[in-house]
């Protein structure tokens, strides 16, 4: 099983930059094929990214037929690890700087602008042009910053898909990060498994469906991958009865990424 820390150097062989300094793990071999088989050793164009939060393998095992609208663009599933401690901005911390926790220095539950080197650091050193679109304080807004990107700050989930949608359609950006956060949000407030949740876990399947119908459409003449990676799991907080993550138990910090990589 991979850790998360391994999306940093996949995407950085996938484009053939070099990735960030420090970074050890090594990259998701069988997403490496993929794009050898696809695109012959020739560099990626094109990247989207879809991290929804809080989607935990759990989930998917408990809801896998709904996955097919994942799978139908993104095949390539692989079972990850997420960082511990399983907080928010301590796991796309790693996922994106390819350090585990004590390398990046996020170690809690926080949200400081990371000084280490980042994937996105990398990707605009290789003259990428990146947009992050993630809601307004959230971690993904904030721990990121101050990288020569674009940030899209935007005021909820559904603004983020149409900002990631437009992104695409205008054409000027070759890799989008798109971040949502509502089946976190509202199993905080109730449990991983209620009616509420469970419609919004529903809605980041909708969204990605959406993101990669446009991925395939707009995109279609770019050697191109998409990705669906969310950061840690959930599970039900003893003392409050509420959803909660944190801990390393499995049901926090096993998840599955979905990946696709696409010839022109």
């Amino acid at each position: 099983m991979y850790g998360i820390e391994s999306v940093t150097p996949t995407v950085c062989s996938l484009f053939k930059v070099p990735s960030p300094k420090g970074v050890s793990s090594k990259p998701v071999a069988e997403v490496l094929k993929a794009a050898d088989g696809q695109l012959g050793g020739i560099p990626l164009e094109r990247l989207l990214i879809y991290a929804p939060d809080a989607v935990g393998e759990w989930l998917y095992k408990a809801y896998r037929d709904e996955f097919r609208q994942v799978l139908d663009a993104a095949p390539i599933q692989v079972e990850m690890r997420a960082a511990s401690p399983s907080w928010t901005p301590v796991c796309y911390g790693s996922m994106f700087t390819g350090l585990p926790p004590e390398g990046h220095g996020i170690r809690k539950y926080e949200k400081p602008v990371l000084r280490c080197p980042t994937l996105f650091d990398a990707l605009a050193e290789a003259g990428k042009r990146v947009a992050l679109v993630a809601v307004k304080g959230c971690s993904v807004d904030l721990i990121f910053r101050e990288r020569p990107i674009s940030y899209y700050t935007e005021e909820y989930d559904p603004d983020v898909e149409l900002r990631a949608l437009k992104l695409m359609e205008d054409g000027d950006t070759d890799v989008i990060l798109a971040y949502n956060q509502e089946y976190d949000d509202v199993m905080h407030r109730t449990t991983p498994t209620s009616p509420e949740a469970v419609a919004a876990f529903r809605r980041h399947l909708a969204t990605f469906r959406r993101l990669s119908e446009a991925f395939g459409r707009d995109w279609a003449a770019y050697r191109r991958a998409i990705a669906f990676l969310p950061d840690h799991g959930t599970h039900v907080d003893p003392a409050t009865g509420r959803g909660g993550h944190g801990t390393d138990s499995p049901e926090d910090m096993e998840v599955r990424h979905f990946w696709g990589v696409y010839g022109p």
